[in-house]
């Protein structure tokens, strides 16, 4: 709203950056444009302002499903006045020159031609989806057909000069009971997905432990294997061991017989050598004796034997030894 002031029976406005003013004195246009400051007599005057920034307008409402699902829309305008002149020219924009307050409501007349065309367009589209397509996809859908709706197939909001910047679909929402039970399949969806998971994974679990037990059955079994390898090659080792041991003893043995029977041969040669010797000397000995008398072999058998005998310290001689002796010398003498 433009700022005015009263002075001697004339007005003062002074208008805004954001805001188109166009006065007419007396049928003619004085002044046009933005950010305008002028004199001006109420009697004589017209005055339109013009509000060329971005607006706002969110809305809200209802629309039908293809599966005859009633669904919430809410949605968010950005719109703008691109050219004053026109709009001033279709749309009552002209204030009370004494208070500066638009006589209409001209933007409540722009917000309800947008608010018809977005619904129509939205509804245009809602009720040729599913609702949960629409749900899914709606916004998207929604959001292109408004827009295409509004730029090339809506000429009225051309001609009173205003323009769409944006569009922006914030939800497409079903019933609450709808929704409530969507959301009730969407949990048992989840739950069985999860429990599909769950499942998965305690199977992977059993697999995997299956697997570790094979694993461990098949590496006792190999263990086991090359304990008999290894038991059997212990065996070929004792054996190898015994029967090297037995020809070591065996050879031993040979070699201790082989000795001893050497040696036995060696000592009975010996011996034998020794009594033939011993025969010979003998056999000498007594073919020395042969010719000798016998009262010289009789003393030299006494010497002999004497000679054997232990130490005597004291002989005692009684006459019945001594007299068979010296009987017996008497005669042979």
């Amino acid at each position: 709203m433009a700022d005015i002031d009263r002075r001697f029976g004339f007005r003062h406005l002074r208008g805004a950056p954001t805001v188109h003013i166009r006065h007419y004195r007396r049928g003619k246009l004085a002044h046009d444009g933005v950010g305008l400051s002028f004199w001006y007599r109420p009697l004589t005057a017209v005055v339109s302002e013009v509000p060329v920034d971005d607006r706002e307008l969110p809305l809200l409402f209802h629309a039908r499903t293809a599966d005859f699902q009633d669904v919430t829309v809410q949605l968010a305008l950005t719109f703008r006045i691109e050219d004053p002149a026109l709009a001033a020219q279709r749309i009552d924009f002209s204030i009370d020159p004494d208070t500066g307050r638009w006589r209409s409501d001209p933007l409540a007349q722009i917000s309800g031609l947008l608010t018809e065309n977005v619904q129509q367009y939205a509804v245009e589209v809602l009720t040729r989806t599913p609702l949960a397509t629409a749900l899914v996809d709606g916004v998207r859908a929604v959001r292109d057909r408004i827009r295409a709706g509004l730029a090339e197939e809506d000429t009225r909001l051309a001609q009173t000069g205003s323009a769409v910047i944006d569009v922006r679909v914030v939800a497409i929402r079903a019933e609450p009971e709808v929704e409530k039970a969507l959301q009730t399949t969407a949990r048992e969806k989840v739950q069985q997905e999860a429990d599909r998971a769950t499942f998965e994974r305690r199977a992977l679990a059993v697999e995997r432990e299956r697997a570790i037990s094979e694993n461990e059955l098949q590496n006792q079994i190999e263990l086991a294997r090359r304990e008999e390898q290894l038991l059997a090659q212990r065996g070929a080792n004792a054996r190898r061991q015994a029967e090297e041991a037995a020809a070591a003893n065996r050879i031993e043995t040979e070699a201790q017989a082989s000795r001893e029977e050497r040696l036995t041969q060696v000592k009975a040669d010996g011996k034998r050598a020794l009594g033939e010797a011993e025969a010979a000397g003998e056999a000498a000995r007594l073919a020395a004796y042969r010719d000798l008398p016998e009262g010289v072999l009789t003393g030299l058998a006494l010497k002999e034997l004497a000679g054997n005998l232990p130490q005597i310290d004291s002989l005692v001689l009684t006459p019945d030894l001594l007299t068979p002796l010296l009987t017996k010398l008497g005669v042979r003498s």
